[in-house]
């Protein structure tokens, strides 16, 4: 069976509940500093879309290799859509790598931390920012786009993958959220580029992600 980034284990857990001893409170220290409190997250420009204005975007990933149009499913997937359409927005995935590829299944980008240059305090924040599962009846065929996370469920952030062959594995588990409606062929060149394991040899840079009306598929 293929491997996607982390395996998916299904099983089912027993709640526990642990008494505990009160803890004794310490006492104030009479110039103590205050607390600071938790920094709002900035404000993202898809915050506050619908549906209807996250159907009607598509994303365009220039990369060295060329151009990958991805048209999106709001529909089935609303926060997945809404994380990646900030993500393009604020320039999060600008010069960024596929660096994860598996000959025949996968090509992964979406790692903020492959950025060329280095990354500001405030965009590691945000890469850490976990979105919910949403998996839905997309199927994980050729040209899907989808969620990669690691075990635990919830917790995916940026990381994307793009298939070149279906996998039904992964139906029913991973957020579908788009499909690439022009250049799978520049996929399948991403894909079909040396590797060592699953790192590519010379991973492919996106140069700049853009959100851009949709073309229409002939």
């Amino acid at each position: 069976m293929k491997l996607l980034v982390l395996t998916i284990f299904l099983c089912s857990a027993a709640a526990i509940s642990i008494a505990q001893a009160p803890t004794p409170t310490p006492p104030v220290k009479a110039n103590a500093r205050p607390t600071p409190s938790p920094t709002p997250a900035t404000a993202e420009p898809y915050d506050k879309a619908d549906v209807a204005t996250m159907a009607s975007k598509c994303v365009v990933l220039s990369t060295e290799a060329g151009d990958i149009e991805i048209e999106l499913f709001p529909e089935s997937a609303p926060e997945t859509v809404r994380n990646f359409l900030n993500l393009v927005a604020i320039g999060a995935y600008d010069t960024t790598t596929f660096s994860r590829v598996v000959p025949g299944f996968v090509d992964q980008g979406g790692n903020i931390w492959t950025r060329s240059g280095g990354i500001s305090m405030e965009l590691a924040a945000r890469a850490r920012r976990t979105i919910p599962d949403e998996p839905s009846k997309i199927l994980h065929e050729r040209g899907i786009v989808s969620m990669a996370r690691p075990d635990t469920p919830n917790a995916a952030t940026t990381n994307f993958f793009i298939l070149v062959d279906s996998d039904p594995n992964l139906d029913g588990t991973f957020s579908a959220f788009g499909r690439v409606t022009h250049g799978m062929d520049v996929v399948d060149a991403i894909n079909k580029a040396p590797v060592t394991g699953e790192k590519p040899d010379k991973p492919v840079r996106v140069k700049t992600a853009k959100i851009t009306a949709c073309t229409p598929v002939s």
